[in-house]
């Protein structure tokens, strides 16, 4: 494929993830009513995917596009009143929309004819929804035709920076030859000397007869993307003929009783619009590679910053001030420079929480319950490459949460909750991490159930004792479900565990929390990005470890007596009234020469979140560092304790520890009562 072509698909299939994305969250509220803006939003974001992919010959996506603009100007000019099936039918073409886009983009195409069930799904809708005499069978996807063809001039002059714009002019007249009959005249006028070409100007312009039976709306809707980039005339032949000015000025309007006329200047104003079209702050479309080899070379240039910083230091120098004032201010340009990085790469989960209302809704529907969604922290930001990937855990947390938590309307009644259950979805940051909240006011987790089941399963031993989260974490184990009948939604013993695996292998981690008869919470908690973070730099032994700032509460060096022994669960530490578990790196990591008695070396106290605080066991604290992480994830597989490595000043190679999964490894279960063996 020649390269231009495939930027330039490339760009489309972009904007027609932009476009869907766009179109999800507004499809899901018209099943609460359907608003004109709504309808129009929708309606262009389609048009917008046609006009497209009929210049790259996706004809079947096309087709079946067309037919869905058609049930949008039937619903948005009132002709068609929108009902559950008419909701039903819509979502699903959207669906259709959106698996068509995704066989053009990968070349798999669907089944032959998928679509067509979908389109007579649509004609039936349209037949039985017209509050007035319906249309006939041949008419119900097709737009509205006039009683007679009209000819329409058209003067279409683009202005020179239209094609750097991603547009292309000839697309636009081959959709205009899809209305009716065209004849067409370029005007050449504009065209300077060749050695005076530039090949990204357009300098031709056209005169176009069109005989068509489509409305004027349909004509404009053709040119309704680059009405900011041309001088677009469009009036009936006939009023050009008797004179009526081919382009109309400013003061001049069309009177009612009148032939149909629009003029359209380069600020994109047109009289015969119904709505304005909106504005956007300027954007750019950027690779994403490029963003991440710039981030890498931010990356690469903090590292520099350091080991220019610890060589100076090393060299003795008496009069360093100049040479610190400079260090200095490279410091905070690095850091500047970084965060602006890091920025560009950042993105709301809205883009995620916004599909869930409708999920929410298909599955509630099918189970014959009843639902909805409540978010918080929507414009929470997160590393794209990390939203991307949420997507599928979310949305199998939250119909997992529709399918096993929330009881049917009539249980809740008796129960005394409202009938409608309600399934929050939150994302806020704690300690340099993001935290994405899943929760329903369901039944909870049926601890008797799930024990019985993994007995039954022979995954824990019949005399074996559990606490309620080593109860709640089972489900979380590959096959298990406590559901007989395999359905739709659930019951194979798929899908918890792949979710665990899924949020892991992002550097993150699940738990979950439940109340019998108020419901459960998922926690997931993930990196904000995995490329730069303020650790503290410890020794243990020989080697150096990194602690992220965030998660350090405090560090001291303990007395003798305030360490103690509990009997075959390890060392812990007595500060202020309360017992910290201790863990010793140099045990976890195998590391020779260390420090192993806490009282001749550090403790330093960090927040496992939810599992409470723990005391890392170090020989010394060597300074705080702004470090890049680096993963290992490419070449070994993940260690349970380790969140990457990073290069430091000197050099040397240091692992990054991850609080939550030392925690893990540690004897003791923080959080949990540290008293429950004996203290010695």
């Amino acid at each position: 494929m020649d390269g231009r072509l495939s930027q330039f698909l490339q760009t489309y299939f972009e904007e027609c993830r932009d476009s869907l994305s766009v179109c999800e969250p507004l499809v899901a509220t018209l099943g609460e009513g359907a608003d004109q803006e709504t309808i129009n939003t929708i309606f262009r974001c389609i048009h917008s995917i046609k006009g497209g992919g009929a210049a790259f010959g996706f004809e079947r996506l096309v087709a079946f596009c067309h037919g869905l603009e058609t049930a949008l100007e039937a619903l948005r000019s009132h002709r068609v009143v929108l009902d559950r099936a008419g909701y039903s039918v819509l979502v699903r073409s959207f669906d259709m929309v959106a698996d068509l886009v995704a066989a053009a983009q990968t070349g798999v195409d669907l089944a032959a004819g998928a679509e067509a069930g979908l389109a007579r799904d649509l004609q039936a809708w349209l037949l039985a929804a017209a509050p007035t005499a319906p249309p006939s069978p041949c008419q119900a996807l097709t737009p509205s035709p006039a009683e007679e063809p009209v000819t329409w001039r058209i003067q279409f002059a683009p202005e020179s920076n239209l094609l750097r714009k991603a547009n292309e002019p000839l697309l636009l007249i081959r959709e205009l030859s899809r209305l009716g009959q065209v004849h067409i005249i370029a005007d050449t006028g504009r065209v300077p000397d060749l050695d005076s070409i530039d090949p990204e100007a357009a300098y031709l312009a056209w005169d176009i007869d069109l005989t068509t039976t489509a409305p004027l709306n349909d004509i404009l809707e053709v040119f309704e993307f680059v009405t900011d980039d041309c001088r677009l005339t469009v009036a009936q032949r006939d009023a050009a003929a008797n004179g009526l000015p081919a382009r109309l000025s400013d003061d001049t309007a069309p009177t009612a009783a009148g032939p149909e006329s629009v003029a359209i200047t380069s600020n994109g104003s047109s009289r015969a619009s119904a709505s304005a079209v909106p504005t956007s702050a300027p954007t750019i479309r950027v690779d994403l590679d490029k963003v991440d080899r710039l981030a890498n070379m931010v990356g690469e240039i903090v590292i520099a910053q350091s080991m220019l910083a610890q060589r100076f230091a090393e060299l003795g120098v008496r009069d360093r001030t100049e040479i610190n004032h400079g260090l200095e201010q490279l410091a905070q340009y690095t850091r500047d420079l970084q965060d602006s990085v890091m920025a560009i790469r950042a993105q709301p989960v809205k883009s995620v929480f916004q599909r869930m209302p409708r999920i929410v809704r298909d599955v509630a529907a099918l189970l014959g319950k009843e639902a909805r969604v409540v978010t918080t922290g929507e414009q929470t930001e997160i590393d794209k490459t990390v939203i991307e990937q949420l997507a599928d855990p979310l949305t199998h947390l939250v119909r997992n949460a529709v399918d096993h938590g929330l009881e049917p309307p009539d249980e809740r009644d008796r129960l005394g909750k409202p009938r409608e259950g309600t399934i929050s979805l939150s994302a806020d940051h704690r300690g340099g991490r993001i935290v994405i909240e899943i929760a329903d006011d369901g039944r909870g987790i049926n601890r008797p159930r799930v024990l019985e089941k993994a007995r039954n399963l022979g995954l824990i031993a019949e005399d074996h004792a559990l606490t309620d989260a080593d109860i709640d974490a089972l489900i979380f184990l590959p096959g298990f479900s406590t559901n007989e009948l395999v359905s739709e939604i659930s019951g194979r013993g798929v899908g918890m565990d792949v979710v665990k695996r899924n949020i892991q292998a992002l550097g993150g981690r699940i738990s979950v929390t439940s109340t019998a008869g108020e419901g459960s919470r998922f926690s997931l908690s993930l990196p904000l990005t995995l490329a730069v973070l303020d650790g503290l730099v410890v020794a243990v032994g020989a080697e150096s470890y990194i602690i992220p700032i965030q998660v350090i509460v405090e560090s001291l060096r303990p007395r003798a007596t305030d360490v103690h022994r509990v009997v075959g669960r390890g060392d812990v530490l007595a500060l202020r009234g309360s017992y910290v578990p201790l863990v010793y790196l140099h045990r976890v990591f195998e590391v020779e020469g260390a420090v192993s008695d806490p009282s001749k070396g550090i403790v330093v106290i960090i927040d496992a979140e939810d599992r409470g605080q723990i005391g890392l066991v170090v020989d010394d604290l060597l300074g705080q560092q702004q470090v890049v992480v680096k993963s290992l994830e490419a070449n070994y597989e993940p260690v349970q304790g380790i969140g990457g490595a990073t290069i430091l000043g000197s050099g040397q190679v240091a692992l990054i520890l991850d609080a939550a999964g030392l925690a893990t490894s540690s004897p003791h279960r923080p959080g949990s009562d540290s008293q429950g063996g004996r203290i010695r």
